[in-house]
């Protein structure tokens, strides 16, 4: 692994900054708080931190419109606080990745607002602007186009009425975005995941979407259209390789890209000559059903697309998607991280997930997710899986000394990272464990993915490099037998398996996996 670059190997750990950790009884988690959390980062054994926005911000959309890319939103601290964390950061032999958001701003950023101020001002074209709206419709629901009475034209905006989206055809606002990037590089930031980056260049000609025929009622207003005309255009890879341009200016950093798409227009994001993003987010294991024939099915489809010599990835769980323990069952969701650290490539996971946090249920009065608020009741809203974070069983968790902005779940007092320290057989010890085996097997990162086969619900593949090793998942709710070879167990999802071998046949609980080192091959003890 020495041979691979950093962001090759590492393990991705996505910090949502207002719900990791409080440092000043506001109730809001901070840059601070990050700060006194970094040392448990390291023991679990992550590589890197991606922090969501923390920009200033009128928190419409909780920091995803931004009103100055440039600085810090007072509710984190300050930039002296960044430069701060960053240092401790690199100190501690981690990596820092921030949230790029140029998709849109926040309206009261000073670009729309000299956009919005009258059709003749320099900066009118920096937002895209239209006499009448198109069919078009916003992420969050209703139509994309909001009328601007004072100059008697609708602008648009993908997601909220108060973030409207910057034109991307414009030379100024690529020059403008890409100095932001330049700013964050210059202090040493390690990347950056790009937020959204399949929608940030529109159709020129604004034609209409074509109606959803699978569209019924209950789900989202924007499935009732197709989005053909204002996401994923030809012209955002020209943009996407700009943007890879200018990263590469700084040594040993990574672009990241937001891209929700099916899985052939996914690896477009490569670009020509791996000239694109190093990464395009692949969000399989979250969309998927949760079976061994669908994950098989996943993982060959991904791997049979790949573009020759590009850098796989696997994401585990995010800011906008539900809590896997909530969506597999507590049960499963040991399999999946198991399933996760044994996969090749870059692997991201999100906060909590290694307590196995689940999705708070979040009362109408408590709901703070605009998604939720503008179509209520029809699974739109992220409060769920936004909670704090259990750090012990104190007070609020150990999270605030405050009130805490979302509330937390009724099982934050067994559910947490103090208790689970102290249980050798935790979920914690369990994504410590295998992070610890992973590093020590690097076939586990970049050796060869082979041999996927499916029986009774049990999921089975071998990889090989060095070693050849081994990975059974039951994923069945009851016991089963399987066949296994003559092979040393390096862990198991149970945390009991590690001193047996196997050969001949092995009975696997319900949810129960194992990673197996073949003997006879080469060994790398952890």
């Amino acid at each position: 692994m020495h041979d691979l670059v950093w962001w090759k190997h590492a393990v991705i750990y996505e910090v949502y900054p207002r719900s990791f950790q409080d440092s000043n009884g506001d109730g809001i988690g901070d840059l601070r708080g990050i700060l006194d959390r970094l040392d448990t980062l390291v023991n679990l054994g992550v590589d890197a931190l991606w922090v969501a926005p923390i920009f200033p911000s009128p928190m419409a959309d909780f920091g995803y419109d931004i009103a100055d890319y440039c600085e810090i939103d007072p509710i984190f601290g300050n930039m002296a606080d960044f430069d701060l964390l960053l240092e401790q950061v690199h100190r501690r032999g981690l990596r820092l990745i921030l949230d790029f958001v140029p998709n849109h701003t926040s309206e009261r950023h000073p670009w729309f607002l000299e956009s919005r101020s009258s059709r003749d001002n320099p900066r009118r074209d920096w937002y895209i602007w239209r006499d009448q709206p198109n069919n078009w419709t916003s992420n969050f629901g209703g139509s994309a186009w909001e009328l601007d009475e004072r100059t008697g034209q609708y602008y648009y905006h993908s997601f909220l009425k108060q973030q409207p989206d910057l034109n991307w055809r414009n030379p100024a606002v690529r020059a403008a975005m890409f100095d932001v990037l330049r700013f964050w590089l210059q202090k040493g930031v390690d990347g950056f995941r790009v937020d959204v980056m399949w929608l940030i260049i529109k159709d020129d000609q604004f034609r209409d979407n074509p109606p959803n025929p699978g569209y019924h009622a209950g789900q989202p207003s924007n499935h009732r259209f197709l989005s053909v005309y204002n996401a994923n255009q030809s012209e955002v890879h020209t943009i996407v390789a700009e943007m890879r341009s200018l990263i590469d200016e700084f040594s040993n950093r990574v672009l990241i890209g937001e891209i929700y798409l099916p899985i052939a227009q996914l690896m477009t994001y490569y670009g020509k000559d791996l000239r694109g993003t190093n990464l395009p987010f692949n969000f399989l294991l979250l969309q998927c059903a949760w079976s061994a024939d669908a994950i098989a099915q996943v993982i060959g489809d991904y791997y049979r697309a790949l573009p020759e010599g590009a850098w796989p990835n696997w994401v585990l769980g995010n800011h906008d998607q539900p809590r896997i323990a909530s969506r597999v069952g507590m049960q499963q969701s040991r399999v999946a991280v198991m399933l996760l650290f044994t996969l090749p490539g870059t692997l991201t996971m999100y906060y909590g997930e290694e307590i196995g946090m689940t999705n708070v249920p979040i009362a109408a009065e408590q709901v703070q997710d605009p998604a939720e608020k503008n179509e209520p009741g029809i699974g739109q809203g992220r409060d769920p899986e936004r909670t704090p974070m259990c750090w012990n069983s104190s007070h609020c968790a150990g999270f605030t000394t405050g009130m805490p902005w979302l509330p937390l779940g009724e099982d934050s007092s067994s559910v947490n990272v103090a208790v689970q320290q102290q249980d050798s057989s935790s979920l914690l010890m369990l994504y410590r464990t295998l992070m610890a085996v992973r590093k020590s097997h690097p076939t586990l990162v970049s050796g060869k993915l082979d041999e996927i086969h499916v029986e009774k619900n049990v999921l089975r593949f071998r990889r090989s490099g060095l070693e050849e090793i081994e990975v059974i998942l039951n994923m069945a709710h009851e016991e089963i037998s399987v066949q296994t070879p003559s092979a040393r167990v390096l862990i198991g999802t149970r945390m009991d398996r590690d001193v047996e071998t196997t050969a001949g046949f092995s009975t696997l609980h319900p949810g129960e996996g194992l990673v197996l080192l073949l003997t006879g091959l080469i060994q790398l003890i952890p």
